[in-house]
């Protein structure tokens, strides 16, 4: 496929998404879908792919096909009519042991499966169940670091790992780092952050916290363009903290309770009628020379 056939199937997946689907504006003051969005700065928007909470090794009645939601999740990502500009998994990869052989055994399961995707850009970030019995140390061996941060095509991205404190904490050290590492940006540039654990407290009962994510916010209040995208509460939420938006993702495994709304958040009974009800993954855009934030939602099955 020659460079101009690849533009104008860019374009026309933009403007298909643009109008079908489920597409949110995450970043207020940011531009949304427009009939013109598509048009001359088509070649520097981009799409990443988010999946979360595959808890590969998972094996109980929450999801007799817990083998299966990964490869269908992949599959589908390949299936798309062009490629992502990369794909993230937002934590927790595996589900938890406390075997250190076990643990790695599934990491490398893991590895092995996602090594199926056709785009090979790839970036991980840690779940508790990765990394909070040994504090991540297992998944930097496969994975590479539990926090970073990158650029891509105008946008600046930090992934946080608030799980392998097993307090649910980033700690003073991570925080620091995030200062310094935006001391570095424009107050201009939009900025994502990608973690697993919401920054803010959604149930902490439930450990649906980051025990100092109002530190982590404060740092990220002085940016007027960021949107977070996170894990771990295995269903589609959003949340303001001022004017910083937070979109959480399904599960690739089973689906849990919304919040608060009963005493504990057991797994979903699976259904047999609808068997990969509440189980997805989602695409994300950057579009426009404003970088509007925007997500589509996809169903597993």
């Amino acid at each position: 496929m020659n460079t101009n056939e690849t533009d104008m199937d860019r374009r026309k997946f933009l403007q298909l998404a643009c109008y079908g689907g489920a597409i949110y504006a995450s970043g207020i003051g940011l531009a949304a879908c427009s009939s013109t969005g598509a048009g001359k700065s088509a070649e520097s928007d981009f799409f990443f792919v988010q999946l979360s909470d595959t808890h590969w090794g998972y094996s109980g009645p929450a999801n007799p096909d817990a083998r299966g939601t990964l490869p269908k999740a992949i599959a589908a990502v390949n299936a798309l009519p062009v490629d992502p500009d990369f794909i993230v998994f937002t934590g927790d990869l595996t589900q938890l042991t406390l075997d250190t052989k076990v643990r790695r055994e599934r990491m490398a399961e893991f590895r092995e499966q996602v090594g199926a995707l056709r785009v090979r850009n790839i970036r991980f970030l840690p779940g508790e169940h990765d990394a909070s019995a040994d504090r991540g140390d297992a998944f930097r061996e496969f994975f590479g670091a539990t926090h970073y941060s990158f650029d891509h095509k105008g946008v600046h991205f930090v992934a946080l790992d608030n799980v392998s404190d097993p307090t649910g904490s980033l700690g003073d050290e991570q925080i620091s780092w995030l200062e310094k590492d935006l001391d570095a940006r424009s107050k201009d540039v939009p900025i994502v952050v990608l973690t697993h654990r919401p920054l803010f407290d959604l149930q902490p009962q439930w450990g649906w916290a980051t025990r100092d994510g109002a530190k982590a916010l404060e740092v990220l209040q002085a940016y007027p363009r960021v949107t977070v995208f996170y894990g771990h509460i295995h269903q589609e939420n959003q949340h303001m903290t001022g004017h910083i938006p937070h979109y959480a993702a399904r599960s690739l495994i089973f689906p849990l309770p919304a919040p608060g709304s009963g005493p504990d958040h057991l797994p979903l009974p699976w259904d047999t009628a609808q068997p990969y009800r509440g189980l997805g993954w989602r695409e994300i855009e950057a579009r426009g020379s404003a970088r509007s934030i925007e997500e589509r939602e996809h169903p597993v099955g």
